[in-house]
């Protein structure tokens, strides 16, 4: 497990690379700055963990405090980002608040492929 958030990352950028983005890490406090066409996604990532409840519960917090204090635009999302594993765990979050709070949803397979998820 050590070191599997390194990896989800690292997945991740490729993943968004591949899609033209540019990416930054460890910026504005977040795992991952893309950057595309006047978007932005700000992005929290977990790995595999012994608690990967607690820590899902941990990466929804900080997403919500890197939100800032005005309403982001439409140009702007957020993202979890996390192993196939730990998706349940964003999903006990309704759909319809990850949407109101423009969070998406990740899932890193343990072959490095990534996906989006609703």
């Amino acid at each position: 497990m050590r070191g599997d958030e390194e990896r989800v990352i690292h997945a991740f950028c490729a993943y968004l690379t591949q899609q033209g983005w540019t990416i930054t890490r460890e910026v504005e406090f977040v795992d991952v700055l893309a950057e595309k066409d006047g978007h932005r996604i700000f992005a929290e990532a977990k790995g595999r963990t012994s608690s990967p409840g607690l820590d899902v519960d941990t990466m929804f917090g900080q997403l919500l405090r890197r939100m800032g204090p005005e309403r982001p635009g439409p140009e702007t999302r957020f993202a979890a980002v996390v192993p196939t594993g730990a998706a349940g765990k964003v999903e006990r979050v309704p759909a319809w608040v990850r949407e109101e709070l423009r969070i998406d949803l990740y899932v890193v397979d343990d072959d490095g492929s990534v996906s989006q998820r609703r």
